[in-house]
C-alpha cells in the first residue's frame, strides 16, 4: 500500500475537463469586438500652488474626478488635468494657458486662481475657442460678456453686495467704511457695495484702499487714520494674506474692542484657517445645503488634505466656498465631456505633442469643438456639494447667503440667512413670520452683546459745511440770523431754524460734524443750485419745499408747515351802513320771529274771537285786529282785554321771547354802534385781482414767479426787503395788501396789528425744509428726528421761544366785529312758544266741539246736505257769538239789568230742544253759494212775518229783539243768529 502510486481525486479531473471543454466551445473574442478604452480629454488647471486656493484646488479636482469616474465607471472620455503653476503671475498665467491650448492640447482650462489672470486669460481663450472654467475669479470686472469663452463656476462678488447692506439696515448702521484691496479682485467689487449701501439710505464717507503687497507699517498707519474717524463699521473684502496683517494691526490699533463692528466677504469666510480673524466678526457664507454626500466628502478631504500638506494648520482642513466650488466645477467639466462624446472631442491631427505658434490661435477652436464643449459645459446642471450647479449668463446662481459669527479658533456661530427675495432671516424656508425675522443675537469684539451704533465722535475729520444766509433783515431774526464774533471771527447762527436743525442733530444716531459757512444775499433758487453742484453741503435757512427746487436737491421733511396767506389794513365800515339796523338779527330769523307774530296773533284771535266783542267785526277788521295785536307785543303796547285764560297763557309765553329777542337786538345793534366795525379793506385774493392795488411780496422769495405764473400783473408787484418797508407802504397807500407766507406774516402782526389783518389763506406751500444734495443719507435720518421732535414737546417749546404763544393779533386785543343773531341761537325760544300756542289752540277747538257735539251730529245726519254745505256750517257756527260764555251774561256798565241775554240765549236752547231736530222738519232748499261771513242769509219762505233788524246801538238789545220764535227751525235760527253776527 506504501508503494501504489497516489492519483489525483476524481473530482479534481472531472473539474478540468469540464474547464477545457467550456475553453473549447467558447473561443477567445477578437480584439475588435472589445470595449474600446475610454477617450482621454486634457484639461488644463492653472493655479498658485502655494496659495491657500491654489492648495485646496490640488487636493479638491483630482478628488472631484474620481468621484465622478467612480460613480460613472462605463465612461467613454476621462479628464485628464494638465497642472501650471502661474505662481500668482499673470505672465506666467498666460504662457500656461497658450501651452496648454498649443502644445497640450487642452480642450478646457480650469482657472486661473485670480481675477487678474483669468482676465488676461479669458481673453486668449476666446481667440482660441477654448472654454475657461473659473473658480475662484469672483471679480465682478471679469463676465462672460465680455469674454464669451469665459464661465464662473463661483458666486460673483456682486452678489453678497446687497447682503452687505441688509447687514447695515438691519444694525442701523447709517455710515460704512469699505478696507479693500486695490487691485482689479478688490476695486471692482467697491462700486456694486457702495450703490447696495446707498440705497439702503447709507453713506460710505471714505474709503480705505491697501495695495496687495503692503507692509505691516503702512496697514498700521491706515489702521490709525480710520481710528481717528467717526465710522466704526467696516467691511473688509482682500486677498487672505492683506487681510490677515488687516485684523492683526487693527488689534494693536484697538480698533476690535467694544462699539467696533467688522463685515468680511465670503472670500475671506472661505478661508478662516488662512487669515484667523478675530472673535466678533461678521462673515457671510454662500449657503450650502447639508448633505449626506457633502458630509462623507467634507471627511475624506479632510484626510486626504492633510496628508498631501502636512505643513498646513488642522484649523485649513475645513471645506470651505473655494473647495465646494472647485469641486463642482471639476464635476461639470467631466459631466460635459461625457454628454459631449468622445468623437467631438478626439485630438486634433498634428497638434498633440506638436508645435504650434504661440500668437497662431485661429482656426484652434473650430478643431477642438470649442463652443459646443462650451455650450456643453454651460447647459450642465446638477445637484452639487454646493447646491443647484446652474450657470446662467455664463455666472452661477446665488440662492442665499449664510450669515455667520467668528468666534474662537476660527469657528462659525450661524446667525441667519440673507435671500434676494426675503431678506435676514433666522431659518430658511421659514416663511416671512415675526418669529422668523431678523437674525440670531450677535456676540461683537470685547465679547459684547450690545449693537454698535457705528459711530463715535470723531477726533478729526471734515465738518459738514451748512450754508445760512447771512444778511437778514433784523425784523425777520426771530426765523434766522447770523453772526460773526469779532474777536473769534467764529459764525455763531440763532433763531428758530438754527435751533430745529441743532435739535434734530442732536437726535441723530451718530455725530454729525458741521460748520455754518455765511453765503450772501441771493435768491434761494440760487442758493439750491449751489447746494445741488455740490459747492455747499447743505443749506439751512427759511427754505420752501417747492417742485422747481426739488429737482436740484433732497428736502428733509417740512419742520415748519406754511402756506400764502394775504395780510391787508383793517377799515372801520360804520357809517356807510344806512340798513344798520336790519343786521343785529340774521335773516332766517328775521323771517322767523315774523312768521311766528303773524302765528300767534291768529292763535289769540281763534281762542278769543267768539267770546271777545273786540276781535269781532267785519272780516278786514279782524284780519287788522290781529296783525295789530301780533305787532303790537313786540314793544308791549297791545290794549286788547283778553277774556279767555288760555290766550292771555298764549300771550305770556309770547312775550316772554319777545323780550328776550327785544333785549338781543338792543345789545347787538348797540355793539355795532358804537363798536368800531372794522373789515379787511380788501376781503380776499379775488378781490385784490380785480383791483388795482399793488402787492407787496418779499425780496428774493418765489412769491414773484408763483404770482406771475398765476396770470397776476407783474407791475403790480413790488418787492421790500425789511418788514418796517411793508409798514411803510401800507400806512401810505403805495401798496394796498402783502402776499407772503404765512411765518413771515406772522412776524410782521405780531410787530405791527393795531390796523392790519390777516385773511384766509388761499393755498397751501410744501413749508420750510433743509436741503442736501441729491442722494445724502442724512435727508432720511434727518426727516425721522424731525418727526421725532415734532411728536414730543421739543418743536412746540421752539416755536413758542421765537414766535410767542399765540398768533398775530388775536393775543393783542385787536378790535372785533360783532355777528348777527341766528335762528340758531333761539331755536329753543321759539319751540316753547310754538307748542303753547298749537297747545292752547288744541285744547280750544276740543272745547269747542265737545260743547257743540249734539248739533255736530245733526248737522252730519242730514242726508239731504252736501258736505260742502256741512263743513261751511261748521265753519259758520265756529264763528258765532258763544252767548253762553260769560262774557255776554250781563251788559257792560249796567249793573241789575238781569240777565237779558243769557235768558234769551236759553230760551232759544229750550225751543231748540223742544222742536227736536230742525233739520228733519226743513222743506227748504239752501243754496250755499250764498252763504257768506259778509252779508246775512235770507229767511226762508216759511218763516213768520217778523223781520229782524239789528240797531247800530246796544248789540245785547239787538240779541233779543232777534231771538227767535221757538216754534222755528234750527236753519231759521242759525240765519237769525249770524245775520245779527
Amino acid at each position: 500500500m506504501a508503494g501504489r502510486a497516489r492519483h489525483p481525486p476524481f473530482r479534481h479531473v472531472l473539474l478540468l475537463l469540464i474547464l477545457l471543454g467550456l475553453a473549447a466551445l467558447n473561443p477567445a473574442t477578437p480584439r475588435a469586438q472589445q470595449q474600446p478604452p475610454p477617450a482621454s480629454v486634457t484639461v488644463g488647471l492653472i493655479i498658485d500652488a502655494d496659495s491657500p486656493v491654489g492648495r485646496i484646488a490640488r487636493t479638491t479636482i483630482p478628488m472631484a474626478l474620481d468621484d465622478f469616474y467612480a460613480a460613472f465607471p462605463n465612461a467613454s472620455a476621462r479628464v485628464r488635468v494638465v497642472q501650471h503653476d502661474s505662481g500668482g503671475d499673470v505672465v506666467a498665467a498666460a504662457s500656461a494657458a497658450l501651452q496648454l491650448m498649443t502644445a497640450q492640447g487642452a480642450r478646457a482650462i480650469l482657472g486661473p486662481q485670480s481675477s487678474v489672470e483669468s482676465a488676461f486669460v479669458a481673453d486668449l481663450a476666446t481667440r482660441a475657442e477654448v472654454p475657461v472654467v473659473s473658480f475662484s475669479a469672483t471679480s465682478p470686472s471679469v463676465c462672460a460678456s465680455a469674454a464669451p469663452f469665459f464661465a464662473r463656476a463661483a458666486l460673483s462678488d456682486a452678489a453678497q453686495a446687497g447682503a452687505v447692506a441688509a447687514l447695515a439696515t438691519y444694525f442701523g448702521w447709517r455710515r460704512v467704511v469699505p478696507i479693500y484691496q486695490d487691485d482689479d479682485y478688490g476695486a471692482a467689487f467697491v462700486p456694486f457695495l457702495v450703490d447696495a449701501l446707498t440705497a439702503a439710505r447709507a453713506e460710505v464717507p471714505y474709503r480705505c484702499a491697501l495695495p496687495g503687497g503692503a507692509s505691516k507699517d503702512a496697514v498700521a498707519a491706515a489702521m490709525y487714520r480710520l481710528e481717528s474717524e467717526q465710522t466704526r463699521a467696516f467691511v473688509v473684502h482682500a486677498r487672505p494674506a492683506l487681510a490677515e496683517l488687516v485684523f492683526a494691526t487693527a488689534v494693536e490699533a484697538g480698533m476690535m474692542a467694544r462699539g467696533y463692528a467688522w463685515v468680511i466677504t465670503d472670500g475671506l469666510t472661505g478661508l478662516l484657517g488662512s487669515i484667523h480673524p478675530p472673535q466678533g466678526v461678521i462673515g457671510l457664507v454662500p449657503y450650502a445645503p447639508a448633505t449626506p454626500r457633502l458630509r462623507d466628502v467634507r471627511r475624506r478631504w479632510a484626510r486626504k488634505f492633510m496628508r498631501e500638506h502636512r505643513d498646513a494648520d488642522p484649523a485649513q482642513a475645513e471645506m470651505g466656498c473655494y473647495a465646494l466650488w472647485a469641486y463642482d466645477a471639476a464635476w461639470a467639466v467631466a459631466s460635459a465631456a461625457e454628454r459631449l462624446g468622445p468623437s467631438d472631442l478626439s485630438s486634433p491631427p498634428g497638434l498633440v505633442g506638436g508645435r504650434s505658434g504661440p500668437t497662431d490661435l485661429s482656426g484652434l477652436g473650430r478643431s477642438t469643438s470649442g463652443e459646443k464643449f462650451l455650450a456643453a459645459i454651460t447647459n450642465t446642471t446638477f445637484d452639487g456639494l454646493g447646491g443647484r450647479f446652474e450657470l446662467v449668463d455664463g455666472e452661477l446662481a446665488a440662492p442665499a447667503f449664510r450669515v455667520v459669527n467668528i468666534m474662537e479658533d476660527a469657528k462659525e456661530r450661524s446667525l441667519g440667512f440673507w435671500t434676494p427675495k426675503h431678506g435676514l432671516h433666522r431659518r430658511l424656508g421659514g416663511g416671512a413670520s415675526a418669529s422668523n425675522s431678523g437674525l440670531a443675537p450677535v456676540i461683537w469684539p470685547d465679547e459684547s452683546t450690545v449693537v454698535p451704533i457705528g459711530w463715535v465722535q470723531p477726533t478729526s475729520g471734515r465738518k459738514l459745511r451748512v450754508a445760512v444766509p447771512g444778511d437778514v433783515d433784523p425784523g425777520y431774526g426771530p426765523i434766522v440770523h447770523l453772526d460773526v464774533d469779532p474777536a473769534t471771527n467764529r459764525t455763531v447762527a440763532g433763531g428758530f431754524v438754527i435751533e430745529v436743525f441743532e435739535a434734530a442733530v442732536r437726535l441723530l444716531p451718530y455725530a454729525l460734524p458741521f460748520e455754518y459757512v455765511s453765503v450772501s444775499s441771493m435768491p434761494y433758487d440760487r442758493l439750491v443750485e449751489k447746494v445741488g453742484n455740490g459747492d455747499l453741503d447743505a443749506a439751512v435757512a427759511d427754505i420752501t419745499i417747492t417742485a422747481n427746487r426739488s429737482q436740484h436737491v433732497d428736502f428733509t421733511l417740512p419742520y415748519m408747515s406754511s402756506g400764502i396767506a394775504m395780510v391787508v389794513p383793517m377799515r372801520d365800515q360804520r357809517s356807510t351802513r344806512a340798513w344798520v339796523f336790519l343786521k343785529p338779527l340774521r335773516y332766517d330769523l328775521w323771517l322767523v320771529s315774523f312768521v311766528f307774530l303773524i302765528f300767534t296773533g291768529f292763535v289769540v284771535w281763534a281762542v278769543e274771537h267768539r267770546v271777545n266783542g273786540e276781535f269781532r267785526g267785519p272780516p278786514y277788521y279782524q284780519i287788522g285786529t290781529l296783525l295789530y295785536f301780533g305787532f303790537s307785543t313786540l314793544v308791549f303796547a297791545h290794549r286788547e282785554n283778553l277774556k279767555s285764560n288760555l290766550s292771555r297763557f298764549v300771550v305770556v309765553v309770547w312775550v316772554f321771547v319777545v323780550l328776550i329777542l327785544q333785549s338781543s337786538y338792543t345789545a347787538s345793534l348797540t355793539s355795532m354802534l358804537t363798536v368800531p366795525q372794522l373789515e379787511p379793506a380788501i376781503r380776499d385774493y379775488a378781490s385784490l385781482w380785480l383791483g388795482a392795488d399793488k402787492v407787496g411780496i418779499m425780496n428774493n422769495s418765489f412769491m414773484r414767479v408763483s404770482m406771475t405764473r398765476s396770470g397776476f400783473p407783474p407791475s403790480r408787484l413790488r418787492p421790500y426787503r425789511a418788514a418796517h418797508s411793508f409798514h411803510e407802504a401800507l400806512l401810505d397807500g403805495t401798496i394796498g395788501a402783502i402776499v407772503d407766507e404765512t411765518p413771515y406774516l406772522r412776524l410782521f402782526l405780531k410787530a405791527y396789528c393795531d390796523n392790519f389783518t390777516k385773511t384766509a389763506q388761499t393755498n397751501k406751500t410744501g413749508g420750510f425744509g433743509f436741503a442736501f444734495p441729491k442722494g445724502s443719507p442724512y435727508v432720511a435720518d434727518l426727516s425721522r428726528a424731525i418727526l421725532n421732535l415734532t411728536e414730543s414737546d421739543g418743536m412746540s417749546a421752539i416755536e413758542r421761544k421765537w414766535f410767542g404763544d399765540a398768533e398775530g393779533c388775536a393775543a393783542q386785543g385787536s378790535p372785533f366785529t360783532s355777528d348777527s343773531l341766528s335762528f340758531a341761537s333761539f331755536w329753543g325760544l321759539f319751540l316753547v312758544t310754538g307748542a303753547t300756542s298749537l297747545l292752547c289752540c288744541a285744547v280750544h277747538l276740543a272745547t269747542f266741539l265737545v260743547v257743540e257735539r249734539r248739533w255736530i251730529w245733526e248737522v252730519a245726519s242730514a242726508p239731504h246736505v252736501p258736505l260742502k254745505g256741512r263743513i261751511w256750517m261748521l265753519l259758520k257756527r265756529f264763528d258765532h257769538k258763544d252767548l253762553s260764555s260769560h262774557t255776554f251774561r250781563t251788559k257792560d256798565g249796567g249793573a241789575g239789568g238781569g240777565s237779558v241775554a243769557g235768558r234769551s240765549a236759553n230760551g232759544a236752547g229750550a225751543a231748540h230742544i223742544a222742536a227736536g231736530s230742525p233739520l228733519s222738519v226743513s222743506n227748504h232748499t239752501y243754496d250755499m253759494s250764498e252763504w257768506s261771513f259778509d252779508a246775512p242769509s235770507p229767511a226762508p219762505a216759511s218763516a213768520t212775518g217778523e223781520s229782524v233788524e239789528l240797531a247800530a246801538g246796544d248789540e245785547a238789545a239787538a240779541e233779543v229783539a232777534a231771538a227767535p220764535n221757538p216754534n222755528l227751525s234750527c236753519d231759521q235760527t242759525d240765519t237769525g243768529n249770524l245775520a245779527g253776527n
